[in-house]
């Protein structure tokens, strides 16, 4: 019974919390008129400058915003360490699968239109979908194709349970053969829509609704909200979301005017030195961001954006769906998107203890077994170049953290940053 009246008190708390916060638009503000420490705030600039100084990596953005006012932004090391260019606040960077809290936002916006619903099954929308294979392993290692035990729903998809990977389960060599692995898909010379009516054909890494399997779920998604919208994903999420919050800096590929604030992108190698990646590369490169045939819009990982840009996003989230006197979306729908839809159905969620996942974002469940700072229904994500981000609505807190390292061996930025983050918190 305390149980479920604290859960109770809990819940009242964060809905007037976003009740109230609807005006909050990030304007800028000292910690200490928001219940934090600027003294403690120092302590994670030392600590940031100095994974820059020992070589660990070339620069890094952070932004903390508590109470709907910025009383971080700070920048370090550089963008560019060949060409001397200093990270600066408003420095562009690949941001990868933060790509895919925006794109679930985009199909939530047309399921409050009455134009899909998250039950309805892919094949609704996208017909090469309604029936799909599963790869069974057998014990002697091999695998069996296999009908799949029901259709895939956009559910399964935002919550990564429709079995789908980034190509490299037990079928991998057919989806090697049809040229679809890994989430990097700038390059492509084709619409993301002929890709993934490719990928419908081959064998799937798990059932749908029986396992978390991370992968290309989101892009997928993308390709639904260009069907149903009739507009590309592109346009879609440009008039609906990134305009009316002002993520005046978001976007899948460049434009010219903007191309010299990208941050260069580097490689970490136990034992080296850092190491410029290469240009273009594939996911471990410097992109085809701004030269490149731009015709790919991946809902997963294609997006670019800067620290401010994307903590409106989150900020609107904790609003309870409004920014800058805009509603993108209302504030049970948004309660609905940060509960947790893979745990709590019995769904493993990989090693994330204490947590579980909603509909496009991780979900803090029990901070004791997390083991980490925190609260619960804090939701987070991050994405493959180095970058993570969470918000918390118990503490009204936005935390934004860039970089461009990939892979990064082993750099220990996070967890500190968490800690480093909550400690200055003494109110």
């Amino acid at each position: 019974m305390v149980k479920f009246i604290k859960g109770n008190i809990l819940l009242l708390g964060c809905l007037f919390f976003l009740s109230f916060s609807q005006s909050q638009n990030l304007d800028s503000a000292l910690p200490e008129e928001v219940g934090m420490s600027a003294e403690r705030l120092e302590r994670l600039s030392a600590t940031l400058e100095q994974y820059v100084k020992d070589g660990r990596m070339s620069g890094n953005v952070a932004l903390i915003a508590r109470k709907g006012k910025v009383i971080y932004h700070k920048a370090f090391g550089a963008s560019d360490i060949e060409a001397g260019k200093k990270m600066t606040n408003d420095a562009i960077f690949r941001i990868a699968s933060q790509t895919k809290a925006i794109v679930s936002v985009a199909a939530m916006i047309l399921q409050e239109e009455g134009k899909l619903l998250i039950a309805d099954p892919i094949g609704k929308y996208l017909p090469e979908w309604k029936e799909t294979t599963v790869a069974k392993i057998r014990d002697d290692g091999g695998y069996d194709v296999v009908k799949a035990n029901r259709s895939i729903t956009i559910r399964d998809l935002l919550t990564h349970t429709a079995g789908i990977g980034y190509g490299h389960g037990p079928a991998k060599k057919e989806w090697e053969e049809a040229g679809i692995q890994n989430w990097y898909f700038a390059d492509r010379n084709e619409p993301i829509t002929e890709t993934v009516a490719r990928m419908a054909k081959l064998p799937m890494d798990a059932q749908p609704g029986e396992q978390f399997v991370y992968g290309y779920n989101t892009d997928i998604i993308g390709v639904i909200v260009e069907k149903v919208s009739g507009k590309s994903l592109d346009a879609f999420i440009k008039e609906r979301i990134l305009d009316p919050i002002g993520m005046v800096d978001t976007h899948f590929y460049l434009p010219k005017n903007k191309t010299e604030r990208l941050a260069t992108s580097y490689m970490a190698y136990e034992g080296k030195p850092l190491e410029r990646s290469p240009d273009p590369g594939l996911g471990i490169g410097q992109g085809h961001y701004i030269k490149g045939p731009r015709k790919s819009f991946s809902g997963g990982a294609g997006l670019l954006s800067t620290a401010m840009d994307y903590a409106k996003f989150l900020q609107m989230m904790l609003n309870g769906g409004t920014f800058n006197g805009n509603r993108i979306l209302s504030p049970k729908t948004v309660e609905l998107m940060i509960a947790d839809h893979v745990d709590i159905r019995g769904i493993p969620y990989g090693s994330r203890k204490g947590s579980g996942f909603g509909l496009g974002f991780s979900i803090t469940k029990n901070v004791g077994e997390r083991g980490e700072p925190g609260s619960v229904g804090t939701f987070e994500w991050g994405g493959a170049y180095g970058s993570t981000y969470w918000a918390d609505p118990v503490e009204e807190l936005v935390v934004v953290y860039f970089k461009q390292l990939i892979p990064t061996n082993g750099v220990d930025d996070h967890a500190k940053l968490r800690s480093l983050v909550y400690q200055a918190i003494l109110e």
